[in-house]
């Protein structure tokens, strides 16, 4: 970890920084469109208008970098980001600001894409799921820390739009000034998404619904707080503690899963979610309660993404994995436009409660699916299932790759030395 960290320490400050500009936006702009009279289904297609985008520069991303360049992608991406988020603020009007979220959706995916990529080949085979896993987790305490801006300058002002900008532009200069060289792209197996979901239908259905989720806490949480007439406190409290939660539970979670069905783990938590997101439309729930609530939803759908690319890895060749982690990172991304959409026409409908409301029924309505899957084939046995890794689905198919690869090594080197003990016995 210390190598990894004095290898590409300006790369994950400068991801650091970029979470915290990205957090602040989301969070953000879910209290000023309530301050501006947006309504939650104007909303809601704001915060969906970013994952339309992501998922086109998920897509593109790579075909750029080897039109141009690392570099060039980088800080042209780069000047888009810190450039939209100040348009925000110079123009209040929801159509514009969906139209502001497509171009900085994509200009995320880009750059996540080039640090990813970057990252990958900064790292060694020996530490290469260490650097990752790092990534991953300098990228959760980035959002998380972004909560805390929320609450030193007023929403409906310009500072809050401008401290992320500053921050975005501060981010490209450790990046870009001393990271070298910059990695090439190498061609994968293809794997279309018919044959992704006969390969593992639970896996296809389970990242698209969890998409939804996603989508939820990323963008319509701060909408809902608003809605539901929460303070900005409290707001920014309840958005880091969905954080929290994912970044404490996905380790416990992945060690129980390289022990358990992996199925039968998917369910429970899917189960414990579904419920914890429905206590605060049955309950009255004081503000204590609800964080409760923010961490345990953030704790069960961060680990529960991780489990279902684990368990479809199951059932993959080590070479089809690249290709399938891009086509579920695809349907995940369909499945985070559409479910801000349904949480916004929701609230319109019957009220802040709907955004629980949402997350419950997509939970609730994979664990059923999940059951039902258990009915129709055996689960393989966990000594033969592969390792778990913590993902998440802003992360490349590159990445998800990396932590594989690395994890999948060390277990024919830990194999080969038993092996090895076994025949001088």
């Amino acid at each position: 970890m210390i190598q990894v960290l004095k290898t590409s320490w300006a790369l994950l400050l400068g991801i650091m920084l970029l979470m915290v500009g990205n957090g602040v936006q989301g969070t953000l702009l879910g209290i000023r469109g309530s301050i501006e009279g947006f309504s939650p289904l104007q909303m809601s297609f704001v915060m969906s208008a970013y994952f339309v985008g992501f998922l086109f520069g998920s897509r593109m991303a790579p075909e750029m970098i080897r039109r141009v360049g690392h570099v060039r992608v980088f800080a042209a991406l780069g000047s888009l980001i810190s450039a939209v988020l100040i348009l925000y603020a110079a123009i209040p009007d929801w159509i514009v600001w969906a139209i502001l979220r497509v171009l900085i959706g994509f200009c995320f995916a880009g750059v996540y894409v080039t640090a990813e990529s970057w990252l990958n080949n900064a790292a060694s085979n020996e530490n290469r799921g260490q650097a990752l896993s790092l990534y991953m987790i300098v990228q959760m305490i980035g959002i998380i820390a972004a909560q805390t801006l929320i609450n030193f300058a007023d929403p409906a002002g310009f500072l809050l739009f401008v401290i992320p900008s500053v921050l975005v532009s501060l981010a490209f200069a450790p990046i870009l000034l001393s990271v070298t060289p910059a990695p090439t792209f190498g061609t994968t197996r293809s794997m279309t998404i018919v044959e992704l979901y006969n390969t593992s239908p639970l896996g296809v259905v389970g990242v698209f619904l969890m998409g939804g989720v996603f989508a939820a806490m990323l963008g319509m949480t701060a909408v809902w707080g608003s809605a539901a007439g929460l303070s900005i406190f409290e707001i920014s409290v309840f958005t880091g503690a969905i954080y929290v939660g994912g970044l404490v539970f996905q380790y416990p979670i992945g060690w129980l899963s390289d022990k358990l069905d992996r199925r039968r783990l998917l369910v429970a938590l899917l189960v414990i979610g579904s419920a914890s997101a429905f206590a605060p439309i049955v309950f009255s729930l004081n503000f204590p309660w609800l964080v409760g609530v923010a961490v345990m939803i953030g704790g069960i759908a961060n680990p529960v993404y991780s489990l279902l690319v684990a368990y479809t890895n199951d059932y993959l060749e080590q070479d089809q994995m690249a290709a399938a982690s891009g086509g579920l990172l695809f349907v995940n991304g369909v499945g985070a436009i559409l479910g801000p959409l349904g949480i916004g026409w929701l609230m319109g409908v019957v009220g802040p409660s709907g955004f629980f409301l949402v997350i419950s029924a997509l939970t609730g309505l994979l664990a059923i699916y999940g059951i039902w899957r258990m009915s129709r084939r055996p689960a393989p046995l966990v000594a033969d299932t592969g390792p778990f890794a913590p993902v998440s689905p802003i992360v490349s198919a590159a990445t998800v790759q990396g932590v594989y690869a690395e994890l999948y090594e060390q277990e024919a080197q830990e194999q080969a030395a038993i092996d090895h003990d076994a025949k001088q016995d």
